[in-house]
Parts: C-alpha cells; structure tokens; sequence
C-alpha cells in the first residue's frame, strides 16, 4: 500500500515538474525591429553587462534569415516572416502600390472603407490576403485570446495586428501638414483606440517624451564609428524634431506596451495572448543598417535597454515560465551606397517613371498619339488596358513589344509580359496579382530602383540581405536543431 501511495506521489511530482518546465507560453511578445542588423550586434556584445540583447544573446535561439523574394528595404520582409509565404501569396510587394484608375501612387494598406481615429489616413490590413500569428492565435482561441499592436509606422503596426487583434496604435498626426504626433489608429479594429493610448495623448505623457533630449550615452571617445563631425561635436537631437528616428520612439512603444498588459491584465490566465511591437534601429544620419555612426551604436545601447526592461517587467508580472518573446530584424537600408563604392562596387540609378515614359512614347511611334502607358512603378510598367481593349489591340502583343523595348535600356537585365514572369525563380515569389503591372523587369546588379530622381523605392542593394531572429521562451519549448528559413518562423511559436 505505502509502494502505491509512493509511487502515485512520484508520479504527480513528475508531472508537475514537467507541467513547470514546459508550461505553454501565456503571453507571447513578437518584437520586429527596424533595421537590425547580425553584425551591429556581434559588435556591440560587449558594451552589454546586463540588458534585453544581453539576455537573448545568452539565452534565446538564434539564427539569420535571407528572403525568397525582392528585399525593397520595406514590409515586404515583415509580411513574410508574419505569414510563412511570400508575396506573390501574402500580397505586400513594397509599402506602396500604383493604382490604375487615378495613376497615382497609394499606401498598400490604404482602405477608404476604414476612418482614421485620430489621424487623416485610412488604413486597414485588408490587403494582406493570408493568415498572420496573430490570426493564427485568433483562429485557434478565438474572442478569449487578448491581442495588441503597437508600433512606431503603420504598415508595419498594422501587419502585426493582422486582422484579429483586439486593437492596434502607431505614431502619427492629424492631418498630412499636422507636426502633433499622437497615438493613432484605424477604426478596422473594434476596440478602436486603445485608452491606454488614448489616456497618453491627453494627459501629456507623449509630449512629456518628446521633450526628451537624445545625447551619447558614453564617452564619444568609446564609439567605434564616430563620424569626423561627431567626434568633435557629438549629436544632439530633440525627440520631438526627429521623430521617430530617435530611442525615445522605442521608449514610448515599450511604455504604452507594458500599461496595456497591465490593465488588460494579458498573459494572466490560461488563454494565450499576444503583444506585438514595433521597434527601431533607424537614425537621423544612418544610410546603411551597418554601424557607420556613433549614433547608431548608441541606439543599440538604448534598444538593449528598453527591451531588458520589457523582458523584467513581463517576467515579473506573469512569471518567466508563461513567457515567450520573438524578435526579428527586417532589412530597411541594407548597405549604402558609399559602402559599395569602397568596395569598387559601382552603383546606379534606374528610374521606373522614365522608363514608363520612354515605352509610351515607342507605343505612339508604332500606334499614334495616345495614352498607352498609365505609368510605371516598382519593377511594373502599367499599360492602357481601357485604351487597348477599346482599340481592339492586341495586349500581348503590347506587352511582348515593351518588354523586348525595356531589354533594350541600361540597367534592365530581364523583361517579360507578367504572365511569364513565373519562369523568373528569383522575380515570381516577389509579384502579386493585385499590384503587378502588365510588364515586369529585373535590374542588373548595382542598380538602384528609383520611381523619380529624388525617390528611391530600392533602399536594399545587398544581393542577400538578411535578418537575425532571435527565440526566447521561457516556457520551456524546445528550440529547432538546426538553422530555419523566413518562412519558417512561425514554427517557432507552435
């Protein structure tokens, strides 16, 4: 009797122990950062005692991720680590998008079904056409799983808010002129504002940040890439002016972050929930994801501080065993221009809106003075194909003749009528019905693509880009055995 009662005994301490070190994850924090970059941290390791990228250096999986598709230096990249696919099926090309009927250029996300709450734009997730975590956890938990966005851009917030979450914010104004920023959101998500953010912009918290003076940390003496003008005198930014391309940026997100766990009270209960943030590594100087500055390195400082305080808080309040946090890097300028050139790597622009220009007036030489061309954008020149069907022309025929036009121009290294553009393994995954034109092109290495003369729609020329991710679960999950691909991320989280 007393080998039963023992043995029952032993086998309820198993359990329990196992039930503790592998408990599921009650709040799981997915964290993109803007422009972080695998050699940036390598190089900063040292200056971190103690910190959030401390912790995850020591502690979380780690692997770096390259993309099947076109990298734009956009949320191309977000998408796709989001969703597990790429383009052609996730729908975000670029951030932004040609429309035919007006032929001007729109924000990917613009919806005009939606309002803006507390901002002119009108946004919504509409035009990611796939399922994200976040919806993954929706789908799977249903109204009992409690999600939040917050981030510092809106395509960015709005991809990790997918379309589920309870409610979603980022940093905007009222109107296109507008200097006041302020929390703001779309009326897609049926919370609305959250009143946490809401509470911020009323009670002057979010003025009270701006303020904020952003100054070296250490010593400029102790920067490794210090600029000539920086070592002699230093930087000196005010919040407000260089928003949000300063740490106070992050320093809001993480704040507004951890008063919504606490008032939502997410990771408290046995449903999962969800926190998902933006975070940046973009400065007022920086033109490459690599450290060229010493404001760069102090970001990094300053990131590695407000994620350490993230990870504190959480563990805190819920319990390090209930917690899991996700952060991953998305390319944003890859390497610059005067990087390449040091390197003997000559670097170009090819001008998408001239080129457009350029096959309409070939079109007029063959068919007459019309409009043939609506315009061109990304790697798409966009024909006429009101025009071409009221003529009763052949649009292959059209688009066979642009194409073999463009093969013509410096810089183009292959055009093709876009229905055959799946013959193209590297330019497919990256074109999506919705927003491609009638005939695509890739450009030659060292080009840089380029919608006018001051706009660069390119900001990634790395032939490889890629993004480090970084896995940390303290529920006891186990890691993969091996390196993982960019559509493979959400795995970790299942």
């Amino acid at each position: 009797m007393h080998k039963t009662y023992l043995h029952i005994a032993l086998t309820l301490v198993f359990l329990l122990s196992s039930m503790y070190v592998a408990a599921a994850a009650r709040l799981t924090v997915v964290v993109v950062v803007d422009g972080l970059n695998e050699q940036n941290l390598t190089q900063m390791r040292e200056y971190w005692p103690e910190g959030g990228l401390r912790l995850l250096s020591e502690e979380a999986y780690q692997t770096s991720v390259t993309f099947p598709h076109l990298v734009y230096g956009g949320d191309e990249c977000t998408a796709t680590l989001l969703t597990g696919v790429t383009p052609a099926e996730h729908g975000i090309t670029m951030n932004t998008r040609f429309v035919r009927q007006d032929r001007r250029i729109h924000d990917v996300m613009e919806d005009t079904r939606e309002k803006g709450i507390g901002t002119w734009q009108q946004l919504s997730p509409r035009a990611l056409t796939t399922v994200t975590l976040s919806d993954a956890l929706r789908l799977q938990y249903g109204d009992k799983a409690k999600i939040y966005a917050i981030g510092i851009h809106p395509t960015t917030t709005l991809l990790l808010a997918g379309h589920s979450a309870n409610a979603c914010c980022w940093i905007g104004t009222a109107s296109p002129r507008d200097t006041e920023l302020r929390w703001v959101t779309s009326s897609f998500y049926k919370e609305g504002l959250p009143s946490q953010a809401d509470a911020m912009n009323i009670d002057g918290r979010f003025d009270t940040w701006l303020a904020r003076q952003w100054t070296p940390r250490m010593d400029i003496a102790l920067y490794t890439k210090p600029t000539e003008r920086e070592s002699k005198h230093a930087f000196n930014y005010l919040s407000s002016k260089y928003m949000p391309t300063v740490p106070v940026a992050n320093s809001m997100v993480v704040d507004l972050a951890l008063q919504i766990q606490k008032d939502q009270q997410l990771g408290t209960d046995l449903t999962p929930d969800m926190l998902l943030l933006e975070l940046t590594t973009e400065t007022p100087q920086s033109s490459s994801d690599r450290f060229q500055t010493a404001e760069q390195e102090d970001l990094y400082l300053w990131l590695n501080q407000d994620l350490g305080y993230l990870i504190e808080q959480l563990t805190r309040r819920i319990g390090r065993q209930y917690l899991d946090i996700l952060v991953m890097g998305r390319p944003l300028r890859g390497i610059s221009d005067d990087e390449m050139e040091q390197a003997g790597l000559s670097v170009q622009r090819f001008n998408v809106e001239r080129a457009a220009a350029l096959c309409s007036t070939y079109l007029m030489a063959l068919y007459g003075h019309e409009r043939w061309v609506d315009g061109g954008y990304g790697q798409s020149i966009y024909l006429n194909r009101t025009l071409i069907e009221q003529k009763r022309m052949s649009m292959e025929t059209m688009q066979r003749q642009v194409a073999n036009f463009l093969m013509e121009l410096e810089g183009i290294q292959m055009a093709y009528p876009a229905h055959e553009a799946v013959i193209d393994r590297n330019l497919a995954p990256s074109l999506n019905k919705n927003t491609t034109g009638d005939v695509v092109f890739t450009l030659q290495s060292g080009w840089r693509l380029s919608y006018n003369d001051n706009e660069l729609l390119d900001h990634v020329i790395d032939p490889t880009p890629s993004a480090p991710i970084l896995y940390w679960s303290g529920s006891g999950k186990a890691y993969p055995g091996e390196p993982i691909d960019a559509l493979s991320i959400r795995t970790l989280l299942q």
